[in-house]
């Protein structure tokens, strides 16, 4: 990932920016950044301020964090498994600088790991090429016999406490022009936004509690793709030479390429960024009743002997949902006692099979989102843990008249007044069942597979509108029941 798509994912260039100050480097040089300010695509303020944000790359060994013999033992297996035999193929592999591979291939040739094999590539553009000898093989085969990680070099413990601080979740502001956004396609009142907007800007836990089916899982979605900023995910870090895996391409999103001639051409100081490290979105992690304590901890592959980080651990810096909270294999309690620390002091402690015990900062949002009662689900002394705790009802009949409609005219029906009287009635005056926001679509999906069905336009016929709402409910809910003769005017 080059800094011009970060520039790109922060919204501070568009590619047509890069693309005309490519043009104007081939004839002035530089470097691409200085480029786009020349052309005043961009601000020198905004460009040192993204670069602020950026893994700085190691120049030197040391810098790494990682001890020599852990490279080479990276190294070595890399080159073990047939992956790589030029410094830029094993660079590619390793995630580190060229400069940093040539310094670890010398350091091998040093110990007599490596042999020269010749030279690689066209007579202009060529590099030398490398193969293990047999003290090279046997050093790999140790290092296999310890772990069996071959992939991106970790970055150290230190380094990704200070990039979990440095990229807190309370650095980004969100206003009221971005909840107004996110929830855009809702319909919420405005008493909750007063209320969701500083429970968002707080990065403290949030409880959403109510009825089902009225947009709890809904809201949390919104809240965890309200976020604009470009955090770093690490591919792995290492602690006292335990490896564990953090980045997931099914759960983080990458800041997407601008292109590839812009990838390929230039980037704007594509050596001052540490490639360990991948510019990502904030993350947005559910996880409902398949939740158990095993979860968050270290998951221990015993035959590759690396680890693989929980699910909330790869949530740092972003948001993590527990949905349906209290209907999980183990019990609310025994959950919420494992909670209680990383929420109140805002550290997580982890352990390895080895019996070694690290911490990392807590920085994340999470929510708990439930159907069922808090005061059943959570003694006080919990509730008070949590800050914010919003009560998601069922909307009102204005609102429910907005919700109807807007699903109704998205899937091409249009709902007649009379059509939402007879469904309000049915449900509410004949039958006293609360209004849900999840029963317009309900409806109307009921209502269109009909019409299919029976190979007619779409349209709300009354017995078509009897036969969804009794949908609804089965026929054993006690009290329930649709008057067809009263659906008669729904059609006019």
């Amino acid at each position: 990932m080059f800094i011009g798509d970060i520039l790109i994912a922060h919204g501070l260039v568009t590619k047509a920016d890069i693309a005309a100050a490519l043009d104007r480097q081939k004839i002035e040089g530089g470097r691409l950044g200085d480029n786009l300010i020349a052309l005043g695509k961009l601000k020198a303020a905004d460009l040192e301020a993204v670069m602020h944000g950026v893994p700085a790359a190691p120049r030197t060994i040391a810098d790494t964090g990682l001890g020599l013999a852990e490279l080479l033992n990276l190294l070595t297996k890399v080159m073990y498994s047939g992956n790589a035999e030029t410094a830029s193929a094993i660079a590619g592999v390793m995630k580190l600088p060229h400069r940093i591979v040539q310094l670890l291939i010398e350091q091998a040739q040093e110990r007599k790991f490596l042999n020269v094999l010749g030279a690689a590539g066209s007579y202009a553009v060529s590099e030398l090429r490398y193969a293990l000898t047999e003290k090279g093989k046997q050093w790999a085969l140790d290092a296999l016999g310890q772990n069996q990680y071959i992939g991106p070099a970790p970055v150290s413990l230190a380094a990704y406490q200070s990039r979990i601080m440095h990229q807190r979740i309370t650095n980004e502001r969100v206003d009221r022009g971005a909840v107004d956004a996110a929830f855009a396609k809702l319909v919420i009142s405005e008493s909750f936004v007063r209320e969701i907007g500083p429970a968002i800007n707080s990065g403290r836990s949030i409880l959403l509690y109510g009825p089902p089916g009225n947009g709890k899982t809904s809201v949390a979605e919104r809240i965890g793709g309200i976020y604009a900023d470009v955090i770093y995910i690490p591919y792995c870090f290492d602690v006292e030479g335990q490896i564990i895996k953090v980045f997931d391409p099914g759960i983080h999103k990458t800041a997407q390429p601008s292109s590839e001639s812009t990838i390929k051409k230039s980037a704007v100081r594509r050596e001052d960024l540490d490639p360990r490290w991948i510019p990502c979105r904030r993350p947005f992690i559910v996880t409902g009743g398949e939740l158990t304590l095993e979860m968050l901890d270290l998951s221990f592959n015993t035959q590759a002997k690396f680890y693989e980080a929980p699910l909330h651990v790869k949530a740092l810096g972003g948001t993590f949902v527990i949905d349906d909270f209290g209907r999980q294999i183990v019990s609310p309690e025994a959950l919420l006692n494992r909670w209680i620390v990383p929420l109140e002091s805002r550290v997580e402690y982890l352990k390895l099979h080895t019996g070694k015990s690290f911490s990392i900062p807590f920085d994340e949002l999470v929510i708990f989102s439930t159907n069922l009662a808090p005061r059943d689900l959570m003694d006080p002394a919990f509730l008070r843990r949590i800050p914010y705790k919003l009560e998601i009802k069922g909307p009102s009949p204005q609102e429910y008249r907005q919700i109807f409609r807007s699903v109704s005219k998205a899937l091409g029906l249009e709902a007649s007044d009379e059509v939402i009287d007879f469904v309000i009635a049915a449900l509410r005056v004949h039958n006293d069942f609360p209004l849900a926001s999840y029963q317009p679509k309900f409806i109307v999906d009921q209502v269109l597979a009909t019409c299919k069905f029976e190979g007619i336009p779409a349209q709300f016929k009354p017995e078509f509108l009897v036969t969804a709402l009794g949908n609804l409910h089965t026929k054993d809910t006690p009290g329930f029941g649709v008057r067809s003769g009263s659906a008669q005017a729904a059609a006019a």
